[in-house]
């Protein structure tokens, strides 16, 4: 396809390779994410939801189970939160933390796990990294975006990072929600006014009353 760049690579100390984006910190504007999520098959569909309306990392989304999610309340607790941890924490989960999701996504997970017959010890099927990667990459290049193989799940965490920034989200709201620090998050900073009005609606469109208050 014409808009697949050919990939660089480096070699670790290990010997291992790593592939390099051309953008390592590409995130989607609204109406590249519609056409992007419109050509993900079901499954991929879901998976991509629970993180475009969470900011989770992927296995932090993957080790969420249905008893994590409180429904009325409009909640996660995201229990394993990553693989490296700080002085005091248990290796590989990290320091547990709660995050608000949107009255749309409560109702979309509530729905899923009922269609699903999911009890709750089940976890809510977010699939594993190298699905997504793929899937994610074939979907962005479907959809025509530039550089489909930059897109991994990661880009959906910066991607809501970047639009609740859009959307006026206070800056320490945002550190707590991520779980990183102000330096991690100004790293993310993308400045509200590349967006457009018509843009910031479609972004409430897709993430509805998330940090609406």
């Amino acid at each position: 396809m014409e808009n697949i760049k050919p990939l660089r690579t480096i070699i670790r100390k290990d010997g291992k390779p790593i592939t390099l984006k051309e953008d390592k910190y590409r995130f989607f504007f609204p109406n590249e994410y519609m056409k992007f999520e419109d050509k993900l098959k079901k499954k991929q569909k879901h998976s991509v939801k629970v993180l475009i309306n969470t900011g989770a990392r992927i296995n932090e989304a993957r080790n969420v189970r249905v008893n994590d999610i409180d429904f009325d309340n409009k909640r996660i607790v995201l229990r394993v939160t990553k693989a490296k941890a700080k002085a005091g924490e248990e290796k590989g989960r990290g320091r547990m933390r709660t995050i608000p999701i949107s009255t749309q996504f409560s109702k979309y997970l509530k729905k899923y796990c009922n269609e699903n017959k999911l009890n709750n010890e089940d976890y809510i099927n977010v699939q594993s990294t190298p699905a997504m990667n793929i899937g994610m990459k074939k979907a962005a290049a479907l959809a025509g975006l530039k550089n489909p193989r930059d897109f991994s799940p990661h880009n959906l965490r910066k991607t809501l990072e970047c639009w609740l920034m859009a959307l006026g989200v206070d800056g320490l709201i945002l550190v707590a929600h991520f779980g990183h620090d102000f330096k991690t998050a100004a790293q993310h900073y993308v400045s509200p006014d590349i967006f457009s009005y018509e843009e910031k609606q479609r972004m409430r469109m897709i993430i509805g009353d998330l940090y609406a208050r």
